[in-house]
Order: C-alpha cells, then sequence, then structure tokens
C-alpha cells in the first residue's frame, strides 16, 4: 500500500480518513495478550513476596512466563489458607507450590524449577553436623517470623526464637543471642558470594540439609491449554540457565544444572569472565537426581556457549579477566544488606 501524493490531487480530507481507517484497521488486527493467569501464595521470603521483597521464586517464574507471552498476578494468603484458596478459590494456580497427591488431582505440576534446602548455620568454630532438628534439643535457633517452616519446626525439640528478616537472624547469631540459626541455601549462596571474609571467618555452614523441598509452578488442570502452558514452561528452564537468567535472578555466581539434557550438570558461571579460579561454592539447583538416570554431580564447566570437561580445558582467554559478584541492582530479587 502507499499513501497518494498530495501532486496527484488527492484531497487532504481523503488523505486523512484513509490514514484513521489504516490505523483501526491494524490495531484490529493484532493479535490479543492473554488475560493474566490469577495466580496464589503465601508471603514466604525469599521465594515469593509483593514486587520489590525479597521473591526468588516469583522472579524466575514470572520471567519464564514473559518468555511465552504471559503475565501473571499473585495475591498473597495466610499459610492456613493457600490450599483451600488454590484448590477451591477463584485462582487458576500458583507461582510456587509444593507437590502432593491431593493438589496432583486438581492440577498440572511443572518441572522443579528450584529446591528449597534449609540448612544449619552457627558461629565460626560450632558443630553444624546435626542431620535432623531433634538432634538440636534444648538449643536456641533462630528463625524469620512469618517463613512456612511448617512441620519441620512443630515440636521439633529446640527453642525458635522469631527474628525479624535473615539479616536480624545473623546479627543476633554473631551476638550470641542465639546458638544458631536456620537459612536456606540459596541465600547462603548469596552471603558466600558477597561477603566471602566475613562469611568465612564468622560463620559455620552446615552441609546436612534438615528440610528438602522441590518448587514447582502449577496451573488448574481446567485451565484453557494447561498442558501446553506446562510443557513450554518446561522448556524455558534450561535456557533460562544458559543465558545466566537463573543467576541473574538468584544473585549467584556459578550454578551447577544440566544445560545440555543430558542427565549430567555442568558448571555455568553468571559470566565469561569467570576469572582464574574455579568456582568454590557453586549453587546446585537440586541435591537428588529427578529421574533414576541423572547425576547431581558436576562433570564440566559451560563458558562461551561450550562445555570444557574440566576447569584446565577452560580456554585461559576466559580467565584471564576479572570475575565480579552478581550486581545486587539486577533483578527485583533479595537484596540482603548484613551488618558485620
Amino acid at each position: 500500500m502507499f499513501l497518494p501524493s498530495r501532486s496527484a490531487g488527492a484531497p487532504r480530507a481523503l488523505i486523512a480518513g484513509w490514514l484513521v481507517v489504516s490505523c483501526v484497521a491494524g490495531a484490529l488486527a493484532l493479535p490479543s495478550r492473554p488475560a493474566p493467569l490469577a495466580l496464589v501464595s503465601t508471603a514466604w521470603p525469599p521465594f515469593t513476596n509483593p514486587a520489590g521483597q525479597p521473591r526468588f521464586a516469583l522472579d524466575l517464574v514470572e520471567a519464564a512466563l514473559d518468555r511465552l507471552g504471559l503475565t501473571s498476578t499473585t495475591v498473597f494468603v495466610n499459610a492456613p489458607q493457600f490450599t483451600t484458596s488454590l484448590l477451591s478459590g477463584p485462582f487458576d494456580g500458583s507461582a510456587a507450590a509444593w507437590m502432593d497427591p491431593q493438589r496432583e488431582r486438581t492440577l498440572l505440576f511443572s518441572e522443579p524449577y528450584l529446591e528449597n534446602r534449609v540448612v544449619l548455620v552457627g558461629r565460626h568454630g560450632a558443630d553444624v553436623s546435626a542431620k535432623a532438628l531433634a538432634d538440636l534439643r534444648g538449643r536456641r535457633i533462630a528463625i524469620v517470623e512469618g517463613y512456612s517452616y511448617g512441620e519441620m519446626v512443630e515440636d521439633a525439640g529446640p527453642l525458635f526464637v522469631h527474628t525479624n528478616s535473615e539479616e536480624d537472624s545473623v546479627s543476633r547469631l554473631l551476638q550470641n543471642g542465639v546458638d544458631y540459626t536456620l537459612m536456606d541455601e540459596l541465600v547462603v549462596q548469596y552471603l558466600l558470594s558477597n561477603y566471602p571474609k566475613e562469611s568465612a571467618t564468622k560463620l559455620q555452614i552446615g552441609t546436612t540439609p534438615l528440610l528438602t523441598k522441590p518448587l514447582y509452578f502449577a496451573i488448574r488442570r481446567t485451565y484453557p491449554n494447561a498442558e501446553s502452558i506446562v510443557s513450554r514452561f518446561n522448556a524455558q528452564l534450561r535456557d533460562m540457565i544458559a543465558d545466566r537468567t537463573y543467576h541473574r535472578l538468584l544473585h549467584v555466581g556459578w550454578i551447577a544444572a544440566d544445560v545440555n539434557g543430558d542427565g549430567v550438570p555442568e558448571l555455568v558461571p553468571d559470566t565469561d569472565a569467570t576469572g582464574p579460579i574455579a568456582p568454590q561454592h557453586p549453587a546446585t539447583l537440586f541435591s537428588t537426581p529427578r529421574t533414576p538416570t541423572q547425576t547431581t554431580e558436576p562433570t564440566g564447566f559451560y563458558v562461551g556457549g561450550n562445555i570444557y570437561k574440566d576447569w584446565a580445558s577452560v580456554p585461559e582467554r576466559y580467565k584471564n579477566t576479572a570475575s565480579r559478584p552478581p550486581d545486587p541492582r539486577r533483578s527485583t530479587g533479595t537484596i540482603f544488606k548484613f551488618t558485620w
């Protein structure tokens, strides 16, 4: 199509009318964006929270849905209301849910995209070898008020001291106000990446998770194209690791994850400027294999779009650049500021 020139004698009113009709026709031809998914959640920092507050899980799910051309809104309810709201309420699903048989009857679950692993943290030199909370009977343990620790802490034995935040928990620990604090491994990774000296000299971090739960995106089975949405969501997860979206939103420098689908995880940096030293504390998304043919032990390094079998094989051009900690301004995810 072309616009008639004034030299051809086209009246100005005709031109204006043609423009109006063309704009209206073009607007009508544009595909409409689907209505936002109506999701429900509890407030559980650092995984779920309103925008601008710690919300690892919601950030990841919203990023994946955006790649599918979908948006979502999340309503927050109290923990006792969550399951009823999820299964019977006016919601399409949840961005962050644990799986159980009752929920599976109503909801389609994605592949797990994160794993909640809570570990024990003490002052430097403390014994953090406990395998269960029952091993800590009588000890004072800081837990954040409002966190959904659920059945893990009920009648477990220790004396739980409620705090205002992760920062508050660490502060009380260092001031001898408590014996230990419970902390998710993702928050531990943030501490190790952003406060390496302070973490090494002031904290003792346990390696045995006292609670492990995979985290899923779930959508009501009756929602239009639910199976397609879940399938396409799953396809985005590996790409989001390879293109460093996970690193950006989780604020970690290295992630151990399977980027090529062979069932074996690789170590993936948040930038190809790896620096000269192999990662000492990579974040592990999953502590147990999701299928019998998978493993959790990484066997290579994914750098510059290629997989190298060991650190010695990674080209020097990547190691000769200075590595850097994650930029806390890169997302709406958690930004912890600890006073040591």
